[in-house]
């Protein structure tokens, strides 16, 4: 049957245009002429049947359904190039896929495996993609995502099938300045300490005090920060302690950059958890799956003190 696909001429001048709003500026990044871009946007609209712009004796907008199309074209021809751009890399040898992971986890802990990987299966290639929220599978070009949330957001994820990687442990560390050659404190002493937030999890450090049975007002005050990157940064500087995973700091701890300011490591209520659409998973990503659930059973071994954060009780209920 033959498929009722516009040319990738016309698609092209369709989203330049509608992302400069302007058939002109359009033109002048594809090097065509005006008139040459207005002429592929309306043949485009003649096969489809829909008005994609408005045009106004002052301009042009796109129109509700033009919006529409243009991010669904944009997406799949960018998944295209992404696509075209891997196999000519490639050479037709070996196979690859995309994995979505949040940027820290990516960069502190994935990232520095991934040369074992290539030691191991050295024609499978993986692309990774940074994404902190879940997302249409069915909208990207990604075959899998590593993901750090509760059982209840993980069952929330519509459409995908998900297996646990590992627990997350928590223990607050601090630059060893903070310290001034003291040992490592006691819970209580913390409550008294600059105590840097995390944006994400504003309730991780009374959850933390809680656990230890430590009464701390000022748990939720002081200074936050949207990545752990940049909780790790401030800590190492010297600002405040911080409660961060284990996972993410293990190059800081043994370099001394870092210290352990309070030695009770808890459970988080987060976990990590491969995540992958409901369907037939590719040979690569069965391959690289075999991979990171070998290495995820060995960070699963936690210190044997780690406490679990017990739920509120709102959230038992």
């Amino acid at each position: 049957m033959r498929r009722k696909l516009p040319s990738t001429q016309a698609l092209i001048c369709f989203i330049t245009a509608a992302r400069h709003q302007s058939f002109t500026r359009a033109a002048q990044e594809l090097f065509l002429t005006q008139g040459a871009v207005s002429r592929q946007v309306a043949a485009l609209e003649e096969q489809l049947g829909v008005e994609l712009f408005r045009r106004t004796q002052h301009g042009m907008t796109l129109t509700p359904a033009g919006a529409d199309y243009a991010r669904q074209v944009t997406q799949r021809l960018d998944a295209l190039e992404r696509d075209t751009l891997d196999l000519m890399g490639r050479r037709g040898q070996g196979e690859s896929l995309t994995l979505a992971v949040v940027p820290t986890l990516a960069t502190r802990w994935l990232i520095p495996r991934l040369a074992e990987l290539a030691r191991e299966q050295p024609e499978l290639t993986v692309h990774i993609d940074a994404q902190t929220r879940p997302f249409l599978f069915s909208d990207t070009g990604v075959d899998a995502a590593i993901f750090a949330g509760t059982g209840d957001q993980v069952q929330q994820w519509a459409g995908t099938r998900a297996q646990r990687l590992f627990e997350e442990v928590v223990v607050p560390v601090c630059s060893p300045a903070l310290l001034r050659g003291k040992h490592a404190l006691a819970p209580g002493a913390l409550a008294d300490m600059p105590l840097l937030q995390q944006s994400t999890r504003p309730d991780a450090w009374r959850q933390w005090f809680e656990s230890q049975q430590v009464d701390a007002p000022r748990a939720m005050a002081g200074p936050r920060y949207e990545q752990y990157s940049m909780q790790v940064a401030a800590a190492a500087s010297g600002l405040g302690v911080a409660l961060m995973p284990t996972l993410l700091i293990e190059a800081e701890l043994a370099s001394g950059s870092l210290i352990v300011a309070s030695a009770h490591p808890v459970l988080s209520r987060r976990s990590y958890y491969l995540m992958q659409p409901d369907l037939p998973e590719r040979p690569a990503l069965t391959r690289f799956k075999s991979w990171l659930l070998a290495r995820a059973a060995r960070q699963q071994e936690q210190p044997p003190d780690a406490r679990p954060v017990q739920p509120d009780a709102e959230a038992a209920s």
